[in-house]
């Protein structure tokens, strides 16, 4: 998994690597997916570089995404072709070197009209002006789509797109509205684990060798002239760290990043976009499988995703200030209930069915009176300085384009460097991507393979949980056990004790949201979170009272940001 054995194998012993060796020729500042790719990339080149992350892995932007890998067809409105083509580009690309996370994902896109936008959407292209958000018309989406395409040329890992009339559409999805005169069916990709994906990413990384380091809750605090100031969230200890080079890849917080850091700089204007998750198997059946993916007339995306048994419904585009957490509103709740409505009215939704919740800032540049919808998900590079020492800030990003902005990114940090790329990431296959079966025949022959004291279903579902990492979570269980939680029997004793030792958690709600899925299914309760914070004490170091203390923070985190019901409990009844 993460860890190498040769190397630390709990976070806090990766703190303490950099403390006895203060200095990389790169730190970079900022764990999540785009960090952890650039940190991949120069560890791949054999350059000295190191990762910090305030948090946990991939805890911002990355963990609160809508669990896509798209081109982003509503950009060509916007005329970043560029942008669209890297996308598709990429999103093939991941279907190949990273099919354990990324899968082709069938989007449905329900049309209630043939020519709405037809005049909007030239003109903005032509003038770059925003106009009035319309709902798209059938010709529109039909020659985006054929531009769409287009892009797959090169022997495209999704089939091309079709389109039904209204009899057509309404017997391949019953459900749908009875108003809508036609659908629209493509392809783009889905990662059901954007977590795990950057963990994969990051262990990549740290496989190269002793020359890669990465550390999680380490925060920049600042730069004293002689390096940038750490601080170790957990125990509050100091230290300072020197590099020749320092990437500031935090995301939407990259202007608080510098401004640590001595610099004061204006590149974000971050939007935030929030989600909900449902169980609600009449809407899960109403999907069909397929993602419900169109564009409101208020001009923001609509997506209706069917993901481990549940489905996600989102999503907003309200600017944000990233100095303040964010968290899915009422009004947001609302807004997609109407939604929802909008597309299958005759489903049933409400607050009682919401299993989990959650937002997060997109790392957007700063765009002034522009609508949040039609700001560019493209990316750049700033160069600046700390007192001489070369500093890169990205600005911009997306989860899509992670390794390719990585290369890009990797390519100027080798430039000032003075040194020559040795190895291209393009068709790497990323952790348990790699020798993953890619047919039926090959998937039976891998689980008889791995199938000796755990059962060929068990087998498989950690092989579809960790890739073909699964191998080394099997021969720990098939050593240790594999006892199912009481409370939560999809995973076992054994499992969980297994990703806090070897992933770098530091605390259980890290397990809870970024190890598993047991969060995001809504399979968290009161007593979940018991018998789990008692079966990683022992991993962690926790006595009682810090077992019962990291308990009370993982219920607060669910309970107050996440709307799971859960309740904080009073020491004397944790130890019970």
């Amino acid at each position: 998994m993460v860890s190498d054995k040769s190397g630390p194998t709990t976070a806090r012993d990766t703190v303490r690597t950099l403390r006895e060796r203060p200095h990389a020729q790169v730190l970079i500042i900022g764990g999540g997916i785009n960090g952890l790719s650039t940190f991949r990339d120069l560890a791949l080149q054999g350059v000295d570089v190191t990762v910090v992350e305030r948090g946990d892995w991939a805890s911002g932007a990355s963990s609160a995404s809508s669990h896509m890998i798209h081109g982003g067809i509503r950009y060509l409105e916007n005329g970043e072709f560029r942008l669209v083509r890297e996308s598709v580009q990429e999103r093939n690309g991941l279907v190949k070197i990273a099919p354990h996370y990324v899968k082709p994902l069938e989007t449905t896109v329900p049309i209630f009209s043939t020519f709405s936008g037809i005049l909007s959407a030239p003109l903005r292209f032509l003038t770059h002006k925003q106009g009035k958000p319309q709902e798209r018309g059938a010709l529109l989406i039909k020659v985006g789509l054929c531009l769409y395409d287009s892009f797959s040329r090169d022997g495209g890992s999704v089939p091309r797109h079709t389109f039904r009339g209204r009899a057509k559409s309404l017997k391949a999805h019953p459900q749908l509205n009875p108003d809508l005169k036609y659908t629209a069916t493509y392809y783009d990709a889905s990662v059901h684990d954007p977590e795990r994906l950057a963990l994969d990413v990051l262990h990549d990384g740290l496989a190269a060798g002793p020359h890669a380091r990465a550390a999680n809750y380490v925060e920049a605090v600042g730069f004293d002239g002689g390096g940038v100031t750490l601080a170790d969230t957990v125990t509050g200890e100091r230290f300072t760290m020197t590099a020749d080079l320092v990437v500031n890849a935090s995301g939407p917080w990259t202007d608080l990043t510098n401004r640590a850091l001595g610099q004061d700089t204006t590149f974000m204007g971050g939007t935030k976009g929030s989600h909900i998750v449902l169980d609600n198997p009449e809407l899960l059946q109403a999907t069909g499988g397929n993602e419900i993916f169109f564009e409101h007339e208020d001009g923001r995306i609509v997506l209706i995703y069917p993901l481990k048994g549940r489905v996600m419904v989102g999503t907003t585009d309200i600017d944000a200030d990233p100095a303040e957490p964010a968290v899915c509103t009422e009004e947001e709740v609302d807004y997609f209930f109407d939604l929802v409505g909008h597309v299958f009215p005759d489903v049933a939704v409400d607050r009682s069915q919401i299993v989990y919740r959650f937002s997060g800032i997109r790392p957007l540049p700063g765009h002034g009176d522009t609508q949040p919808g039609f700001v560019s998900r493209d990316y750049r590079i700033v160069t600046g300085e700390l007192d001489g020492t070369p500093l890169l800030s990205l600005v911009g990003g997306k989860l899509t384009t992670f390794r390719a902005l990585g290369e890009q990114l990797g390519d100027e940090v080798l430039a000032v460097l003075g040194r020559s790329r040795s190895v291209s990431t393009l068709g790497m296959p990323i952790g348990g991507g790699r020798d993953y079966p890619a047919t039926p025949a090959a998937r039976t022959a891998w689980l008889a393979a791995h199938s000796d004291a755990l059962s060929r279903e068990r087998v498989d579902t950690l092989l579809e949980r960790y890739g073909t990492r699964a191998a080394s979570v099997i021969d720990e269980l098939e050593a240790a056990g594999d006892d199912a939680l009481q409370t939560a029997p999809d995973y076992s004793a054994q499992e969980l004790r297994y990703l806090a030792r070897t992933e770098q958690a530091v605390h259980l709600i890290d397990v809870l949201k970024r190890r598993t899925s047991l969060s995001f299914t809504g399979s968290v309760t009161d007593a979940v979170l018991d018998e789990t914070a008692r079966i990683l004490a022992g991993e962690f170091g926790w006595d009682e009272s810090a077992m019962a203390a990291e308990r009370n923070s993982a219920a607060r985190t669910l309970r107050d940001t996440h709307g799971v019901a859960v309740t904080i409990r009073e020491e004397s009844q944790t130890h019970a």
